[in-house]
């Protein structure tokens, strides 16, 4: 028997007006769905309409007048379809609770958020989950930077759902000609490689601002595959899934490009900023710095997962170890058959 078809969406609210809330946003919008994005200053969404623009994070890049933005939920939610959520994880309970009574509990979410949160290690569907009740949950993830996006650049992602039909919405809704979705059951492996592969990609720029050369970073992405999967298979996910779109896919974006903020931010620490520093003057927020910290809190459970790379990007970031020492002892730990241990 065939497939249903998905009901076309005709009205979406994305959460969260930074630069990739605003370039799904853009997505849809150009496939002629009315998109509300809510952001958090009624000042900042009024600038935005005024100027068909994200002068903020997405300077130069030109918005149709079915993309709007709002800082009033109920207003962002009224008739939506679908919803995606965009905000970081560190506020995103705080951003959720705010849509408890705007988004109507058969409205299918989307997140398109790649961290953990420092507390819980909860992963973003699990906190949408515990704010906003049970409901159609799906991960978009994938290389997709927002600034390449949004500029009708080809990219390729993946939507996961632990039900087919979910995912299959959420592919309806964002692929097109320049942006192919392809579908996934494996949820958990598709937000769990999201956000690991932000800790591996601070550890790239770390090795850029050192300026350790192209040898060094090939290991480094290997290797760090390597611990992306392994803690995905600890937690229940599919090791396959991290050989995918979300996991190498996104892993080699976010450690080789200009636009990735958190190899940005390792290559500032390597050439010898502070992590407070870095931090002062960005406008955007760096998940992996956040996600490194809570793969090492006290809520983990990871202590058993070897994590070499991961342990030295937390030294260098939490502990004040030096970046030089962290790499020399990375090259001095005990020699092994390349296969061992690989989950």
């Amino acid at each position: 028997m065939a497939e249903s078809i998905p009901e076309p969406v005709q009205r979406a609210v994305v959460i969260g007006g930074g630069s990739w809330g605003t370039a799904l946003a853009l997505l849809l919008a150009r496939k002629g769905i009315e998109v509300n994005v809510w952001c958090n200053q009624h000042t900042q969404a009024d600038e935005f309409n005024a100027a068909h623009a994200n002068t903020r994070y997405l300077p130069g890049v030109e918005l149709p007048t079915n993309l709007r933005f709002t800082a009033d939920p109920h207003r962002a939610a009224e008739g939506a379809q679908i919803a995606v959520s965009a905000v970081p994880t560190q506020f995103l309970r705080r951003v959720a609770a705010r849509f408890e009574d705007a988004l109507g509990g058969s409205v299918p979410i989307v997140s398109a958020t790649k961290g953990l949160e420092i507390e819980t290690l909860s992963r973003p569907t699990e906190i949408l989950e515990a704010v906003l009740g049970q409901r159609p949950l799906a991960v978009l993830s994938g290389p997709s930077h927002a600034e390449e996006v949004a500029r009708g650049l080809p990219a390729t992602v993946v939507a996961a759902s632990k039900v087919p039909e979910v995912a299959a919405q959420a592919q309806a809704a964002f692929n097109g000609d320049f942006f192919r979705v392809y579908t996934s059951s494996d949820l958990l492996g598709v937000e769990l490689a999201g956000a690991l592969k932000n800790v591996i990609a601070l550890a790239a720029g770390i090795g850029d601002g050192l300026a350790l050369g192209d040898n060094a970073k090939a290991a480094l992405v290997t290797r760090g595959m390597v611990e992306m999967a392994r803690v995905g298979v600890a937690r229940g996910a599919r090791m396959e899934t991290f050989f995918g779109l979300a996991g190498i896919g996104d892993l080699v974006t976010t450690c080789c490009s200009r636009h990735s903020r958190n190899r940005a931010v390792g290559e500032a620490i390597g050439r010898g900023e502070t992590l407070e520093q870095v931090l002062a003057r960005m406008q955007m927020v760096a998940e992996g710095v956040w996600t490194t910290k809570a793969l090492f809190g006290p809520e983990s459970e990871l202590s058993d997962v070897s994590m070499p790379i991961a342990a030295e990007v937390h030294a260098v970031l939490f502990e004040q170890k030096s970046p030089r020492a962290a790499v020399a002892d990375l090259m001095r730990r005990e020699p092994a058959p390349e296969m061992k241990g690989l989950v």
